[in-house]
């Protein structure tokens, strides 16, 4: 793991010789000329520039550390870690093409595909764009990673038109404190129950809802050789919300606080190997991962999906008390 100065620095003084590290002595995931990124990293880093004023005047606390950038790396077999330090994004990778699943915040978007090609892929081989909610911070990415790939972009019934309109609706339980992000043309709705496919590639999308009407978890196999894991790339669970959301009664998604209970008993029940997460810190990635950023021993817990759930159950029960008492209103 290489945290802000330095992935970005060592990559431009790397590509100005002025590293002390030559490009040679690094793992494979750098193992490409990184001069072939210098556009990729200067607009991540000055692509936050062109927020619209309106945007600039509500400054994303959290977006700055949420956008560190973060070496890439192999998870397991076919599956890869592309996203920033703050921000998940997931790269199933096959001979037929790509799957990504979430592209963080419109600024990661070059950060994105710059780990795609470090790691020796092509963005042009992503054939398929997933999303496990419609919040900016994980889908603000996807109109641009989906316009350098011309892959084809995948959501939920609830979450399609969000992403269409790149803002989120009333019944959002953050509605009127989220950003809007890029609108992603052509997006289109799968039904629960199917399974998307590139080439040998199956992603099977879960209704998790709660945090968003339209949270999506994903589960698919990655193979080393002859050893097979169940990946799950579990949708967020926290129960955070604008003023004036009350999880216990509301007009705007009454269904809220049935709908968490209905997404944590699905969580419980997949079959979970590798626990990931939008948010890496939700499932303790960097826990999991060597200071190289190589994945540990510690990276498979099939117990990590069941803890989940379980937190996921305790902390809207305290949010409920906290409503209970008016400590919320």
């Amino acid at each position: 793991m290489v945290r802000a100065e330095g992935w970005i620095g060592f990559a431009i003084r790397t590509i100005f010789g002025r590293s002390s590290h030559p490009v040679s002595t690094l793992t494979s995931p750098l193992a490409v000329p990184l001069r072939r990124l210098l556009p990729a990293l200067l607009a991540a880093l000055l692509s936050p520039l062109a927020h619209t004023d309106a945007q600039a005047a509500r400054a994303c606390a959290a977006c700055a550390e949420w956008n560190v950038p973060q070496r890439p790396f192999r998870i397991f077999g076919d599956t890869y870690y592309v996203g920033t330090h703050g921000l998940g994004a997931i790269l199933v990778t096959s001979p037929a093409g790509h799957v990504l699943i979430d592209g963080a915040l419109p600024e990661s978007a070059p950060l994105i595909r710059a780990n795609i090609e470090a790691l020796g892929f092509r963005i042009g081989d992503v054939k398929m764009i997933l999303n496990s909610h419609a919040h900016y911070d994980h889908a603000g990415g996807i109109a641009e990673l989906q316009r350098a790939s011309g892959a084809a972009v995948w959501a939920s019934p609830r979450s399609a038109p969000v992403l269409a309109a790149g803002r989120s609706g009333t019944d959002d339980p953050q509605f009127g404190v989220l950003f809007d992000y890029p609108a992603v043309p052509r997006v289109q709705a799968f039904a629960f129950g199917d399974t998307l496919r590139v080439g040998p590639l199956a992603l099977v999308p879960h209704a998790t809802p709660g945090h968003t009407a339209g949270g999506t978890t994903w589960t698919w196999r990655s193979c080393d050789g002859a050893r097979c894991l169940d990946m799950v790339y579990a949708d967020s669970q926290t129960p955070v919300s604008a003023d004036g959301f009350l999880y216990s009664r509301n007009t705007t998604y009454p269904t809220a606080r049935d709908d968490f209970a209905r997404g944590e008993a699905t969580l419980e029940s997949l079959p979970c190997d590798v626990l990931l997460t939008p948010h890496p810190g939700a499932s303790r990635m960097w826990e999991r991962i060597s200071p190289d950023g190589a994945p540990t021993d510690s990276l498979v817990d099939r117990g990590a999906c069941a803890r989940y759930a379980r937190e996921a159950r305790q902390a809207l029960a305290q949010r409920l008390e906290r409503e209970r008492t008016g400590a919320v209103k």
